[in-house]
């Protein structure tokens, strides 16, 4: 099983051979590799699911706020530490 994070890309960060983008992730902008989309066209405002710095997914906004609900339940349940 994979987390990933949902983030809005900001806009694609020249050079780097199209490959980085600078993302909002809850209110932080992050550079994240883009380059498993080659398929995909990005431009600002497309949400994508991030794991590990890499852009594994291009989502809608529903769907982001479905993987943010899913961490949100994930953190809920963690339970108290040793």
């Amino acid at each position: 099983m994979c987390l990933g994070i949902p983030g809005r890309v900001v806009r694609l960060l020249e050079g780097y051979g199209g490959q980085l983008a600078l993302v909002d992730v809850a209110g932080e902008h992050r550079k994240v590799n883009v380059g498993m989309l080659a398929d995909e066209t990005l431009r600002s405002g497309d949400w994508v699911i991030i794991h590990m710095g890499f852009a594994l997914e291009k989502t809608d906004e529903r769907g982001a706020d479905a993987a943010l609900a899913g961490l949100k339940l994930l953190g809920n349940n963690a339970g108290p530490g040793p």
